[in-house]
């Protein structure tokens, strides 16, 4: 369940409700019965587990792949 954070016009009070997304927003300030405002505050977010980066999806090396030699190119045939 949510929490949001209130605060009063008339006199200053902060608390924070815990309300269901359905639930409608408090009107009154339990303090001194004054309009009251939803403060909006920026939220981190962390992404966990697998699955958010690029590396989470790249192909997987194998202890085989790293010891391959590197290919070797051919030489160039001669011409007279």
């Amino acid at each position: 369940m949510p929490t949001y954070q209130y605060s009063c016009n008339a006199c200053g009070h902060e608390f924070e409700a815990f309300q269901s997304f359905s639930d409608e927003s408090l009107t009154e300030c339990p303090e001194c019965k004054g309009e009251i405002r939803k403060v909006y505050t920026a939220v981190g977010v962390v992404f966990k587990g697998s699955g958010f980066y690029k590396t989470d999806s790249a192909a997987k090396k194998t202890s085989t792949d790293s010891a391959k030699p590197a290919p070797v190119a051919a030489p160039a045939p001669k011409s007279d």
